[in-house]
């Protein structure tokens, strides 16, 4: 109980956050590309209450799209990773032997090599980047930290008492995979979602800082890049998107870390 109580106290500031910008995104009615020359690079007032960036663009209305179209990006891009890895792991951990070690390797590989580089080798070559390139780009790479996971935690769940038993009776390899092992799994996997999503966050907002984000501007790396173009005329803009990019990460961290602490301490429990 105790547990629970910590995770959902560790969970509550990001779910916090993803309400807010959604909020404010889709019922506040400030549009995030709307341009107003003479308000450019305007101090917050009770009509812009974070102020205007450059050519005069709504910095709230900026700020809430760019973090509520970044966590839809996580999201999709967590939820391909999830989906793939994790069925992929559990049966290679149940195989064992050279399917379990050749996937090891994989993972290995994959996550050795920057995903960030690699975005930056493909956006580059892309004459209008979108959120989806970005989000293919990602997914290339998303699935290795499950299927790792998962890989692990089905080799331990392969000699448990209750995969023997249901071995004992009768039951073939894909039932009790889908029956008995990837149940058990799926919660200490899905504490990596957290990271995961706070890693594409961070990458997105990268790519938009250089110039490669999304063609339509909006995304917090845009506005990093526009707070340090005029971080001496105006430095609430980049004081309010570096406030943002670090609220959506480290929540995003901060709920995983929480989920990771609540489900060990349930396998301890359960030892």
């Amino acid at each position: 109980m105790k547990g629970r109580s910590g995770a959902a106290l560790g969970v509550a500031p990001a779910a916090g956050v993803a309400l807010l910008s959604a909020g404010v995104a889709l019922l506040s009615g400030r549009s995030p590309t709307r341009l107003e020359l003479e308000r450019a690079w305007a101090s917050p007032s009770a009509a812009l209450p974070l102020g205007a960036g450059e050519a005069g663009v709504d910095l709230l209305a900026a700020l809430a799209h760019g973090t509520a179209r970044g966590l839809l990006l996580a999201l999709a891009v967590v939820a391909f990773g999830f989906a793939v890895g994790t069925p992929l792991g559990a049966a290679a951990g149940m195989a064992g032997g050279s399917r379990a070690t050749a996937l090891a390797r994989a993972c290995d590989l994959v996550q050795s090599f920057p995903s960030f580089l690699l975005a930056l080798a493909v956006l580059a070559a892309v004459r209008s980047p979108g959120r989806i390139h970005i989000g293919l780009v990602f997914c290339v790479t998303a699935w290795a930290p499950f299927a790792r996971l998962a890989l692990l935690q089905a080799t331990v769940l392969r000699g448990a008492a209750f995969v023997e038993a249901a071995r004992a009776l009768g039951a073939s390899r894909p039932r009790v995979l889908l029956g008995h092992v990837l149940p058990n799994l799926l919660g200490p996997v899905a504490v990596q979602c957290g990271s995961a999503a706070a890693a594409v966050v961070l990458g997105e907002a990268a790519l938009g800082f250089l110039g490669l984000g999304p063609r339509d501007g909006v995304s917090l790396g845009a506005l990093l890049e526009q707070g340090t173009a005029g971080m001496l005329r105006a430095p609430h803009v980049l004081i309010s998107s570096a406030a943002a990019v670090a609220a959506v990460s480290g929540s995003l961290q901060l709920a995983s870390e929480s989920l990771r602490r609540a489900a060990g301490g349930q396998d301890d429990l359960l030892e």
